[in-house]
């Protein structure tokens, strides 16, 4: 009993959610049997399982194309965010210039921006990329920003009193100082690439999961529906579980840095 418990005190921050995540299925099942709910209104997590297997081999083939739309996005979009935060914090004048512009563009819903992107670059794979890079842009860029800003103005001073190039400078202080930030931003992009991607399939296209929905709605599928919303939010827990991984690879000092926190 001690061991089981031990056990379940060093896993709660996974087994409180998934406990959690049970109840709530449960419930949900519970409510639509007893007919509480309707079930045309809303379907069972046995009929949406159901669902699912039996449209498994066209899921799988939507979702590649959403998956490739929304990976595309996310890695050129880092790029630009990169690019506009480097221009941002090397030249002050650029940086006061271009803030208001980045927010301003933010503001725009992007189920605006969608039917303009179809309108001018066709139904092809082109402008769902370009909607995924105006929506994960921004998170990197001000993350990026605000990490540079954050560095010690003394380490700063110290590395050129011993001779460091403005290079040097960037490289061996400022990308250091502002690795953690950058994580933070893409993670953040990274739940918004797939979201964007569909978004842009609901607005014209030939395949992917933003397509498959609005067939399914069509036919008023709703099963069906939840399974691809649910496929969706897996996608976009995978391509966060990714980026995370991928800051501890490259940050292996913070999972130490817990450890002696905890």
């Amino acid at each position: 009993m001690e061991r089981v418990l031990s056990w379940c005190a060093n896993h709660k921050t996974t087994l409180i959610p998934a406990v959690t995540c049970v109840v709530l299925i449960a419930l949900w099942q519970f409510s639509v049997d007893c007919g509480l709910i309707a079930n045309f209104l809303l379907p069972t997590p046995l009929q949406v399982c159901h669902a699912a297997v039996q449209d498994c081999a066209l899921l799988c083939q939507h979702a590649q194309t959403t998956l490739l739309e929304a990976l595309y996005g996310l890695v050129f979009g880092c790029i630009l965010g990169f690019v506009v935060a480097v221009i941002m914090d090397v030249c002050a004048p650029i940086r006061y210039a271009l803030s208001p512009l980045i927010t301003v563009s933010q503001t725009v819903p992007t189920i605006a921006i969608a039917p303009l992107l179809v309108l001018w670059l066709g139904y092809g794979l082109l402008p769902k990329v370009v909607l995924v890079i105006l929506t994960t842009f921004f998170p990197i860029t001000i993350s990026l920003t605000a990490g540079f800003q954050s560095v010690s103005p003394d380490m700063l001073n110290l590395m050129k009193t011993m001779g460091a190039t403005p290079f040097q400078l960037f490289w061996y202080v400022k990308i250091p100082g502002a690795i953690e930030h950058a994580f933070s931003g893409l993670t953040i992009s990274a739940t918004y690439a797939i979201v964007a991607a569909v978004i842009a399939e609901w607005l014209g296209g030939y395949a992917g999961l933003g397509v498959y929905m609005i067939r399914v709605r069509k036919s008023f599928s709703y099963d069906r529906m939840f399974a691809v919303i649910v496929l969706i939010s897996a996608l976009s827990l995978a391509l966060m579980g990714c980026v995370r991984g991928l800051q501890h690879i490259c940050m292996p000092y913070k999972k130490y840095e817990r450890n002696q926190h905890e």
